[in-house]
């Protein structure tokens, strides 16, 4: 009887323990944290693109969290400083990934700033990254015998355009377009906040 009560007086000191490291601690460090100088809030327009960023399930093939220099070569590839908290201020909720199928996103808008290209990315992946295992997301357009007036239009590489029709960008292409312009997370921040 005594070594039962032994076992479990160990096993709540360990889950204590695991709770207060996991939960408590990481709560204290992070639940003052203000947003970086330089991070706007997301506008409408770029808020409903990052519904469609989630509705179209992006957050399993790409992360936004470029790791610091002495973790991973995500500097070295393209992908930015290492994210700090105070550059998920407005994130609710957090979409940090946990699959880098594709690349990391946090920085797409600084590396990529052409709503054309993003257009053309989305509709064919592989006109602009041979080899890109990304889907297309053709139900995003419209093909149209001829453009009317305020349509956005996509312009693709020669053997990619349907013969004949224009590719028109729907509301929520643009509208995802408009949040990935808005993942720019290059202004400089504190030394003191980031990881080393």
């Amino acid at each position: 009887m005594e070594s039962e009560y032994k076992l479990l007086g160990g096993a709540m000191v360990t889950l204590a323990l695991a709770t207060s490291a996991l939960v408590v601690v990481p709560y204290l460090q992070v639940k003052r944290v203000e947003p970086s100088p330089g991070l706007k809030p997301y506008t409408e327009v770029e808020l409903r693109g990052r519904q469609e960023y989630i509705d179209m399930g992006c957050v399993y093939c790409h992360s936004q969290q470029p790791r610091s220099q002495n973790q991973a070569p995500d500097f070295q590839r393209g992908w930015g400083r290492a994210s700090v908290a105070g550059d998920y201020y407005y994130d609710t909720p957090h979409l940090l990934g946990t699959m880098r199928t594709g690349p990391d996103l946090l920085n797409i808008g600084a590396r990529q700033p052409s709503v054309d290209w993003h257009l053309g990315h989305l509709y064919q992946p592989r006109a602009y990254t041979p080899g890109s295992n990304m889907p297309s997301y053709p139900f995003m357009f419209e093909l149209k015998d001829k453009a009317e007036e305020g349509d956005k239009v996509v312009n693709l590489p020669g053997e990619f355009a349907p013969e004949g029709k224009v590719v028109v960008a729907k509301q929520e292409a643009l509208d995802l377009v408009q949040y990935l312009l808005a993942l720019d997370r290059t202004y400089p921040v504190s030394p003191a906040s980031v990881i080393k």
